[in-house]
């Protein structure tokens, strides 16, 4: 531990100031790059729970230290743990039978774990854990997004007029040897007209990326929508 940081680790209106800016800080890192990417929980919804983590924290400290509550001090901070659940859950979304949500689901209990850092004065492990986060969340977003691209199965969301334009995009994917694993037809509930769609599972050679595949599908005549799921 830094030995410097000994004096605030102390319950005073100084330190307890200093760890609320922080938790605001920290808090509001790490929602950065989910609020660029318009995620249901951004930029102000994880410096609320980092936030309200830490002054949970505080709270068990001054129970304890001023009020002489002798009780566990952990147990308010557990309760944070498990209710922070409730408010992931809720960004979890199931969309065309796929899950989506679940990184700022995890983004969102991490943010708490934080915030509850702060809050017992762990500065050290607190900040390591944003730069962590963010790097997470920024830096290797791109590998997996690289992987993404280059894995050799992908599954797509593909909403088309009539089977004829189901025959010319299964004949494109002959001539470019992707084989079909699975294919599911149904009919779409999204738009008013109710169109045909397919949930395709595609598997590619490594000469393929779905990106490529997918900027064809959007160019074909009669396709309405194409997805990536």
């Amino acid at each position: 531990m830094l030995s410097f940081l000994n004096g605030l680790r102390e319950l005073s209106a100084f330190s307890v100031a200093l760890r609320m800016l922080l938790a605001v800080l920290c808090g509001g890192l790490i929602g950065l790059e989910r609020e660029f990417k318009r995620r249901p929980a951004g930029f102000r919804t994880h410096i609320l729970i980092c936030l309200g983590a830490a002054i949970t924290t505080l709270t068990s400290q001054f129970l304890y230290l001023y009020m002489h509550y002798y009780t566990d001090m952990a147990r308010l901070g557990a309760q944070v743990i498990a209710g922070i659940g409730f408010i992931g859950a809720g960004t979890i979304i199931t969309r065309r039978e796929r899950v989506k949500g679940l990184t700022t689901a995890a983004g969102l209990w991490a943010s708490a774990i934080v915030g509850l850092a702060i809050g017992a004065g762990f500065y050290e492990g607190a900040v390591i854990a944003t730069v962590l986060i963010i790097l997470a969340e920024w830096i290797f977003a791109r590998l997996e997004y690289w992987l993404l691209d280059n894995a050799p199965e992908a599954n797509l969301y593909i909403e088309y007029e009539n089977k004829s334009v189901l025959g010319n995009i299964l004949e494109y994917f002959r001539q470019k040897n992707i084989k079909i694993v699975n294919l599911e037809i149904t009919r779409s509930k999204t738009t008013a007209k109710h169109n045909a769609c397919a949930i395709v599972n595609l598997r590619m050679d490594s000469n393929t990326k779905i990106s490529e595949v997918t900027n064809k599908l959007e160019l074909t005549e009669g396709v309405i929508h194409v997805e990536e799921l």
